[in-house]
């Protein structure tokens, strides 16, 4: 079993930003990721997580495509519009159990840094994958 990652006491905590209405769900990921060292902030509404994630402090996005008031696909079109300046810097990764048409979903993946499917993931291998993709010296 692997250690978990624990950010040394000279460095700030990955950012990570949880866009998830199910409450449950939500406990699960932020559970687990606060138990690796790092801070979440859960947002259950859409317009809210929207504003906040323009404030472009945040390392990871975890989105929800089903969420109250905007939808997850929105926000990534938001957030990714070319004409956004400066960037968004997150690293923004789809978590979702809604069925896509495989276009729909390539669309999706093409604008995203990650596409996970709740229901075969579990909170570990979230942090797993999180930890895969965000490079060493931000952890």
């Amino acid at each position: 079993m692997q250690p978990q990652h624990q950010p040394s006491p000279h460095s700030t905590p990955l950012q990570i930003l949880c866009v998830e209405d199910e409450q449950f769900i939500s406990e699960l990921y932020s559970r687990a990721l606060r138990g690796a060292g790092y801070e979440v902030t859960v947002i259950a509404d859409g317009e809210r997580a929207l504003e906040v994630a323009q404030t472009n402090t945040y390392d990871v996005i975890l989105l929800d495509l089903m969420i109250p008031n905007l939808s997850g696909i929105e926000i990534l079109r938001a957030l990714r519009d070319p004409a956004r300046v400066p960037p968004i810097r997150a690293k923004i990764i789809i978590i979702t159990n809604l069925e896509q048409r495989k276009e729909v979903r390539a669309d999706i993946e093409s604008q995203a840094d990650g596409y996970l499917v709740k229901a075969e993931i579990t909170p570990k291998e979230l942090l797993e994958f999180i930890q895969r993709m965000i490079p060493n010296e931000i952890q």
